[in-house]
């Protein structure tokens, strides 16, 4: 039995898989993001030596955004110490004199120069620390050296050094990555160290392993000493799954639309290859860790809609949560959120239930939107329809943002949603795109929890390298030297290595950024510049054939076998229920009729036309006029105009 959890900001999903039909579980998120694993484990009375459960938290993620985490220090070389707050000259708004950069997490107090180990005082109030030399990424010793020193006089102190941190260059983004790891690991390192005691200690389930950023699973105890490689977990499982949906119906093109009740993720995915990067910066920090390239936006069916000193209606990036919610979920809240909205529209029926002990409430919504409606002087109807309508443009906004901004045209590609909330939405967002269609997977509630069983066991390892249009014999050394780091990783962990993959960070001598682009060691320099400037003419548009180029990192990727080797069929057999219909609101205005039918209902090659709702325990869906569906082998919806 595998057990696989992933925790988002208002619900848990959960799918249970044990060789007959998942078993799907959607509930509440608590407060602290254990108990609603233990308690699910608990009613299916697991027993240890047969059950595995997998992981995506956002406990790393929370403590950043609530600036929650460790008082911690910072150790660098004399002359240094301001690195971290001196920064790049990025601004996080060009035109807004008024926004400030994320200040930083290691004050000015906190932060050492020392030109000797013996000059080491560490605050005795200090809860973890950072030790970064500038040259870190060539020698390590200093930074060993310290380490050892601070763990004769703190034996119980977590240290994080940027030569096991981020052993790359850039000496901002090192250090900025090694204070960011350390302090996240106290409350990372608490929180993942009492779930093992409950649920494998406590003999509830056999292994624990947590989803990284990068798309794979990590053992429990590296998650605990690295929480920088999983500030991206929960949404990291949405994007695998969407590649494999994808693969199915054989879609070379898709953007994966993860919406759930606080945010919505989405990710572009091309020919099976998940786009990945080797920089994120969250809520303003740096971090510089392989992740798959996910863009992240405050519109979810929780997102609160408000109204601006201008007077203008605003949607989100605030969320009513899991508690107490949008205000039909009748626990407290009272704020209109997208959810109200679509219940007014009547996307969303009255009286529904959403997950475990969550029953809609209508009458709540339309007290909840009213009050915006009074205030902007427009009717009912309206202001929902402004709600939906403001969210699906800041969604359709992330979409641009991992396509358009990257050098690639969404255009053609397919949409894939899920979460609860994604099939409402999903339609007018491509058709805004101009996208070729929306696929709607089975399970799409719980779709990112799925892709935790098709993630690999996966180690991710970087060396730093200077290569100037010169041979490769330099990085294929690095490259047995990473790779036998990655490979002991994973047999650390139990698990045998199936593959090994190398890329290069590729630049033109001179340039400021870097592309990755694959390599296998053997490849010579004239393959290497070729797929470099392929990529670089798609993200830039153009290429300089004549200049030297620059290779300053290798990196290797190593993963072993999934705890599952791909989807498994969520088509029906068909559960005929009695037709039903009910007016909703179209995108246009117009109250219309439309259909309404249960998901489970439906078997391959049944086909709809829009206007019409499909309804299912764990997620709604919208088609709207002119949109047309058709279930697929395996469950699929595909939806088309």
């Amino acid at each position: 039995m595998i057990v696989a959890a992933d925790v988002g900001g208002t619900f848990t999903d959960v799918v249970v898989v044990d060789g007959a039909a998942p078993i799907i579980r959607k509930i509440r998120s608590t407060a602290v993001q254990s108990d609603a694993i233990v308690a699910v484990l608990d009613d299916l009375d697991t027993h240890s030596s047969d059950v595995g459960v997998l992981h995506g938290t956002t406990v790393a993620t929370n403590a950043l955004l609530e600036k929650s985490g460790a008082r911690t220090a910072l150790f660098t070389d004399e002359g240094f110490e301001d690195v971290l707050e001196i920064g790049r000259q990025h601004r996080p708004s060009l035109y807004d004199p008024f926004l400030d950069r994320s200040e930083p997490l290691v004050t000015r107090h906190d932060r050492f120069g020392i030109s000797d180990v013996s000059e080491i005082r560490v605050p005795s109030d200090v809860e973890s620390v950072a030790v970064a030399a500038i040259d870190g990424h060539v020698d390590p010793r200093w930074e060993r050296g310290v380490r050892d020193a601070i763990r004769v006089t703190h034996p119980r102190l977590p240290v994080s050094i940027s030569s096991e941190v981020a052993p790359e260059f850039r000496e901002f983004e090192r250090v900025s990555t090694t204070v960011l790891n350390a302090y996240l690991v106290p409350g990372t390192r608490r929180y993942l160290t009492q779930l093992a005691r409950d649920v494998v200690e406590a003999g509830r389930a056999e292994s624990l392993a947590v989803m990284r950023s990068s798309g794979g699973l990590m053992s429990v105890e590296s998650a605990a000493e690295l929480p920088a490689a999983i500030l991206l977990s929960g949404p990291a499982g949405g994007a695998i799954a969407a590649r494999s949906v994808a693969q199915l119906l054989g879609h070379d093109r898709v953007v994966s639309f993860d919406m759930g009740g606080t945010s919505t993720d989405v990710c572009r995915i091309e020919s099976g290859r998940i786009d990945a990067s080797s920089e994120r910066s969250i809520d303003g920090y740096v971090c510089r860790m392989p992740s798959v390239a996910i863009d992240t936006v405050g519109a979810g069916g929780g997102s609160i809609a408000w109204i601006d000193s201008g007077g203008s209606l605003r949607v989100g990036p605030h969320s009513a949560g899991a508690d107490p919610g949008p205000a039909c979920y009748g626990l407290g809240g009272v704020d209109a959120t997208v959810t109200d909205a679509n219940v007014v529209l009547g996307r969303i029926d009255a009286g529904a239930q959403f997950g475990e002990a969550v029953a809609i409430d209508e009458a709540r919504s339309e007290e909840a939107v009213g009050m915006l409606a009074t205030r902007l002087g427009l009717d009912l109807t309206q202001t929902a329809l402004g709600i939906v309508r403001i969210a699906e443009e800041v969604m359709a906004g992330a979409v641009r943002t991992v396509s358009v901004e990257e050098g690639v045209d969404p255009a053609g590609a397919w949409l894939v949603a899920f979460g609860g909330a994604g099939g409402l939405h999903a339609s007018a967002i491509a058709r805004s795109l101009d996208m070729a269609g929306v696929v709607i997977p089975p399970h799409a509630g719980v779709f990112s929890a799925i892709g935790l069983l098709l993630a690999p066991p996966r180690s991710d390892v970087v060396a730093a390298v200077t290569i100037i249009d010169g041979e490769l014999e330099p990085a294929a050394a690095a490259a047995e030297r990473i790779a036998e780091q990655a490979t002991s990783e994973l047999r650390a962990a139990g698990h045998d290595v199936t593959t090994l993959e190398f890329h290069l960070d590729v630049r033109y001598l001179g340039q400021a950024h870097e592309i990755s682009v694959p390599w296998a060691p053997g490849d010579l320099m004239p393959a290497v510049r070729e797929r470099f400037e392929v990529a670089h003419v798609r993200r830039n548009g153009f290429s300089r054939p004549d200049d030297a180029l620059e290779i300053v990192a290798i990196r290797c990727t190593a993963t072993a076998t999934p705890p599952l080797d791909g989807l498994r069929s969520g088509a029906s057999d068909g559960d005929p229920s009695p037709p039903r219909s009910r007016e909703v609101v179209s995108n246009g205005g117009d109250v219309v009729e439309a259909w309404v039918v249960d998901r489970s209902s439906l078997v391959p090659g049944d086909r709809l036309a829009g206007p019409g709702v499909i309804e299912a325990d764990d997620a709604t869906a919208y088609l709207g006029l002119g949109d047309r569906a058709e279930v697929k082998a395996g469950g699929s919806i595909e939806v088309t105009w």
